[in-house]
């Protein structure tokens, strides 16, 4: 049998991202400024979508293809109403998808519910609407209705496809359908519970934006702050959104009533949240983003406390909307950098076993063992010895040189090196 020397380089599982927002993929620079303040952050996102920035299959697929170069085998993407199916299907990449849900008023509910459960049952054999067949597009501009009733089954040549038990484009998709309820001041309670109920219902994941910022914890607190005054000033101003006394525990809760949770950010949890995870830690996860926290200069994330406590802790790039890139790798090495009481095989796994086991797909991803699909991140390494083998990996900047996707090299990613 033939040999390839690959030279001086560690073979990696593939990596997993599993949080991020490829909708974002054709930005040059993340939007706004190091340390500004996240509701602001946030204004500037509402006026990028705003300003006709809308998601063209072309930029999920220039999101795709960096992945793929930096050694991502896996996403769990949070994919806007509308989203097309075939840039995933057409790139082969192994995606959740969860279906972002965003409804700070009541009339953007009713659509929502409609669509969530077409996006379940779509499981892998067919994508959603087409996106200019889905009026609640729109509903990523918030402070905007749906304007007309979701496009029927019979209508879309999509649902033809599925009943067929065909993809679209005729080939095996990858994705696998998630709910993605964005975050607790831009989802009413009645769309959160719905979600999570189908969520059980389906036997589908959840992700779940939660303890993102120090505004956020002031509108549970005391229904004020940063977010109601945004809020007030976009008209979408609903009081459910605003009712006081309220902490991130309360949603761990209801979450923890779901199929499978992912915790996005979790950048502020205490230790009875923390605490509350761990003991769930077979089917709640949180995910971290390293360069986005540090993009918003957050306090010290409690990598360690978490790690002590038994929670599953994944990483994911969020997007380049707050990340300078989409390498789970640069990931890694800033966790090794800002957190460096943290074993080198522990970093590691937080961007491949851990991440696997966040989208419940450890059994099949996240480490190279037998029987698993044989997903590779090919690294290069610096031309010296060290006394821990992950430093060469974790201390360096050598890059990511070839990937390859159960088994076979992806195009479009590095070549090998050659000696």
């Amino acid at each position: 049998m033939p040999v390839d020397d690959l030279g001086n380089v560690a073979i990696l599982p593939g990596l997993v991202n599993a949080h991020t927002h490829l909708e974002f993929s054709d930005l040059p620079e993340p939007i706004g400024t190091p340390g500004m303040p996240f509701v602001d952050w946030i204004r500037l996102v509402i006026d990028h979508f705003r300003q006709g920035q809308q998601t063209s299959p072309q930029t999920i697929r220039r999101g795709l293809q960096e992945s793929f170069r930096a050694g991502t085998t896996t996403l769990g993407e949070i994919a806007q109403p509308g989203w097309s199916s075939e840039p995933f299907e057409d790139a082969g990449l192994d995606t959740t998808v969860f279906l972002e849900l965003i409804a700070p008023t009541a009339d953007r509910i009713p659509p929502l519910l409609e669509l969530a459960p077409r996006h379940v049952r779509s499981r892998s054999s067919a994508g959603p609407c087409a996106e200019g067949d889905s009026p609640i597009f729109a509903s990523r501009k918030w402070g905007q209705s749906p304007s007309r009733s979701l496009t029927q089954e019979g209508d879309s040549p999509i649902f033809a496809a599925r009943k067929s038990g065909q993809s679209p484009s005729g080939s095996t998709s990858t994705w696998h359908p998630g709910l993605g309820p964005h975050a607790p001041y831009s989802v009413l309670p009645e769309l959160f519970n719905a979600a999570v109920s189908l969520s059980a219902a389906s036997r589908v994941p959840m992700a779940f934006h939660l303890a993102e910022s120090r505004e956020e914890l002031e509108l549970l607190r005391s229904g004020g702050g940063p977010f109601r005054q945004r809020f007030e000033e976009l008209g979408t101003c609903d009081p459910a959104l605003f009712i006081p006394g309220r902490r991130p525990l309360d949603y761990l809760r209801q979450l923890a009533e779901a199929h499978r949770a992912l915790v996005i950010h979790g950048n502020y949890l205490d230790d009875e949240e923390i605490a509350f995870l761990a003991e769930r830690a077979e089917r709640m996860a949180v995910v971290y983003c390293p360069r986005t926290h540090a993009f918003f200069q957050h306090d010290l994330y409690p990598l360690e406390q978490m790690l002590a406590a038994g929670a599953v802790v994944a990483l994911g790039t969020d997007s380049r909307a707050s990340s300078p890139d989409l390498s789970v790798l640069a990931e890694m090495r800033t966790v090794a950098k800002r957190h460096p009481d943290v074993a080198g095989d522990v970093v590691l796994q937080l961007g491949t076993l851990n991440a696997a086991r966040a989208l419940g797909r450890a059994a099949e991803i996240g480490s190279l063992e037998p029987g698993k699909h044989a997903n590779l991140a090919v690294v290069a390494l610096p031309p010296h010895d060290a006394a821990d083998p992950h430093q060469l990996l974790l201390d360096g900047n050598e890059p990511v040189v070839a990937t390859w996707y159960r088994g076979s090299p992806v195009s479009g990613s590095a070549d090998p090196p050659t000696m």
